[in-house]
């Protein structure tokens, strides 16, 4: 398997958990500590620590030490591959409503002229 390719199913598999999702969406704002991530949580910081672990192994975020504190920081270079990912199938998909478009627009074009035919005789 292909390196991006298992990136991109660790990403995937990462952000399949809605606390992380939500930890990543936060994080689009501004860097933050362990402690300002776990604020709005019931859980412990030892669990939001384990959510950022899974994140970190993606590769959807980074941890740096700047003094005392330890931000943690989104990597958005990894939702470059998500997005290359994702458009891949868009255009595909977008591509067959085309086909599908045209394909009942003949037929509706077909069903019209067989009703005029009839309405003729």
């Amino acid at each position: 398997m292909a390196e991006s390719t298992e990136q991109l199913n660790r990403v995937f598999a990462a952000l399949a958990d809605p606390t992380r999702r939500d930890l990543v969406a936060r994080l689009a704002g501004a860097d933050a500590t362990v402690g300002e991530l776990a604020e709005p949580y019931d859980m412990s910081l030892q669990a939001i620590s384990k959510h950022l672990k899974v994140l970190e192994e993606a590769g959807v975020v980074t941890r740096s030490r700047e003094a005392q504190r330890r931000p943690v920081h989104l990597d958005a270079e990894v939702f470059d591959l998500m997005t290359k990912w994702i458009e891949r199938y868009r255009r595909e998909a977008e591509e067959r409503y085309r086909r599908l478009d045209a394909l009942l627009g003949r037929m509706a074009d077909e069903k019209d002229q067989k009703q005029t035919r009839k309405e003729a005789l």
